[in-house]
């Protein structure tokens, strides 16, 4: 899998290349490495490791270290990483000094959301608190919290994008809004020990995101529309496709996430997402016509009158103050992820 992502990896190196001599030598702690973007971010880390002798190393925070090293055989077992297996909320603190901890733990599973609202919570905010005294005890002032844009709340339609200084929030009686409010409080956390400790906490509002790694049997609709596609079934949009949201490309999301933790100002959010919007009807015809699908289905009509519900982020804060920008349009994004699950062009 890993020369799969080559082109991608060269192309975090080459556009962050001012970049990676600050963490020349580093010692990283890492939580949330399993997952989609952890794995992306362990991909960029052994990468830059051996191409450009960083000398880096990195303890790795994970629940199940047989199901990782299943998956990412060559970076569970690179030279650089050590898994350390335990639970976010009561992890035994590695020993020696850390220059730099990023903290991505969490569970995004919308059915535990919904099921046991008080362990999404409870994960997400006393995983942080954990993570953090970790890093006050380890000298570790760079940290890096992977936030959410869950945290604006409900996206008011006549905002078409939201921006770091557009504050809504969630609804904090509803039982549904525990990882929002999780994440929320997680920032305040964040933000509470950068001043008291004088930690350089970053935080980074993730949106949503495609590329290989992305799961095509879970709860992200682009993942299953890639999935139906290269099985030449029909596209099943199961409500009524009027829904806006935007996906980066996840190479271009690590190098996001690299920039805000050495460049980004302390305890400032920036968010980190496409700002080109496109209907959940669209994103399946997209993905339709670009694997050569066999056709799409909507299962809802749209109730007349009702304006579409948005997630859409406006990236120009990290634009302007970190020079970030989109490198992978969403067609490329959409070819590269079902290649990566076995798609030929020719198919």
């Amino acid at each position: 899998m890993r020369n799969q992502l080559a082109e991608d990896l060269n192309n975090i190196l080459d556009r962050g290349r001012a970049l990676w001599p600050d963490i020349k030598g580093a010692r990283f702690f890492i939580t949330g490495g399993t997952g989609f973007i952890g794995t992306w971010l362990l991909e960029s880390f052994v990468w830059l490791n051996d191409r450009l002798n960083l000398g880096m190393s990195a303890v790795v925070l994970t629940r199940n270290a047989e199901a990782f090293a299943e998956k990412v055989p060559h970076v569970a077992s690179h030279p650089s990483i050590t898994l350390l297996t335990g639970d976010i909320r009561t992890f035994a603190f590695p020993e020696g000094k850390f220059s730099f901890v990023i903290h991505g733990a969490t569970d995004a599973s919308a059915k535990l959301n919904a099921e046991d609202p008080i362990r999404m919570f409870d994960t997400i905010v006393g995983g942080t608190r954990r993570t953090l005294d970790f890093a006050v005890q380890s000298g570790a002032k760079n940290f890096l919290f992977l936030s959410s844009g869950a945290v604006y709340g409900d996206q008011p339609p006549h905002i078409s994008h939201w921006s770091e200084s557009n504050f809504n929030g969630p609804d904090c009686t509803n039982a549904g809004s525990a990882y929002a409010e999780g994440k929320r409080v997680a920032e305040l956390l964040c933000s509470l020990y950068a001043r008291q400790y004088s930690i350089e906490a970053k935080l980074a509002r993730c949106f949503a995101f495609v590329g290989p790694y992305l799961p095509i049997d879970s709860h992200f609709a682009i993942g299953n529309f890639i999935r139906d596609a290269m099985a030449k079934n029909t596209i099943q949009i199961s409500g009524d496709g009027t829904p806006y949201r935007s996906y980066l490309y996840a190479a271009d999301l690590i190098l996001w996430l690299w920039t805000i933790l050495l460049r980004g100002q302390t305890a400032r959010p920036y968010n980190v997402g496409a700002g080109e919007a496109i209907s959940i009807a669209e994103l399946a015809a997209l993905v339709n016509t670009t694997l050569g699908g066999s056709g799409m289905r909507i299962m809802q009509q749209a109730q007349p009158g009702a304006l579409p519900k948005r997630y859409v982020p406006s990236a120009q804060r990290a634009e302007t103050e970190l020079g970030l920008t989109q490198s992978v349009t969403l067609e490329q994004a959409i070819i590269k992820t079902a290649r990566w699950h076995g798609w030929e062009q020719h198919s």
